[in-house]
């Protein structure tokens, strides 16, 4: 998960703004949390961080070492404790698009999608500049059904950044969850020239599967399967394929290793009975 840390150096230079003078012990335990979150020592991070904010309780930077606490307890594990962190940060920094930005990571990774997409939404309303909640709001809007403001997502990050991934993910994403099939291959061949993944090879197939061309669909699972050879979700399609070419015993081979690989069987047979 991408996540937005402060580094100590941003810590400092909010501190020099700052009439209160701070201990250089607060620094040295500042530095020393960013240093172990570099390294991942996701423990040694949280007990540095906790002490620089007990040995000065009233200091304002510790809106910013709250907000690294919420991540650095998401990734200890701690998920209650990390969204209790990340409130308290948010209770003293209403306004602040990193600590939401943070919230709506931990909230997202947690399957709380509802409350993620609010603060998502929150963002955008303070800085509508942001790739990144823009996208996010996208995706999370086609899982709502909210499809015009999925769209108003979309065409504003054309406008901010027509070139970046995360605004041909979005529009791929849009067109394929509104069913139109043949405006949203351009994007995920776009993409995919970028960075082939198993995930768009698979997406892309998909749109080809609809369409039913079928020697397109072959190829890109195909390719998909090259990358990552156990990958349930395109022998799940390559089952699909089969029985749109009457190649039952095929089909029927490949929905049983997609099962295997952990996808849905009620799911898969649904999808196999259409």
């Amino acid at each position: 998960m991408q996540s937005h840390f402060k580094t100590a150096a941003a810590i400092i230079a909010l501190s020099c703004a700052s009439p209160a003078i701070m201990a250089q012990s607060y620094f040295d335990l500042v530095g020393e949390a960013d240093k172990a979150i570099a390294e991942g020592k996701w423990k040694d991070a949280e007990d540095y961080l906790t002490e620089a904010i007990d040995s000065q309780p009233l200091n304002p930077s510790n809106i910013l070492l709250l907000s690294n606490l919420g991540i650095v307890r998401y990734n200890l594990g701690n998920d209650s404790l990390a969204i209790a962190t990340l409130d308290e940060a948010h209770r003293r920094a209403p306004v602040s698009v990193t600590v939401l930005s943070n919230r709506a990571q931990v909230l997202t990774a947690l399957g709380r999608d509802k409350e993620a997409y609010d603060d998502y939404s929150r963002i955008i309303e303070l800085d509508s500049t942001l790739i990144e909640p823009l996208y996010m709001h996208a995706i999370m809007s086609l899982r709502q059904d909210e499809f015009e403001k999925s769209l108003k997502d979309c065409e504003r990050l054309e406008i901010l950044s027509p070139e970046a991934q995360e605004t041909k993910i979005a529009y791929a994403s849009y067109y394929s969850a509104t069913e139109q099939w043949e405006k949203a291959i351009p994007y995920y061949t776009a993409i995919l020239e970028q960075a082939e993944t198993t995930e768009m090879y698979g997406a892309r197939a998909v749109c080809y599967l609809m369409l039913q061309r079928l020697n397109e669909a072959s190829a890109d699972i195909s390719s998909g399967l090259e990358i990552n050879p156990e990958d349930g979700e395109l022998y799940l399609y390559r089952a699909y394929l089969n029985k749109m070419r009457y190649m039952n015993d095929d089909a029927r081979a490949d929905l049983t290793k997609a099962i295997k690989l952990g996808i849905d069987r009620k799911r898969a047979m649904q999808l196999m009975s259409q």
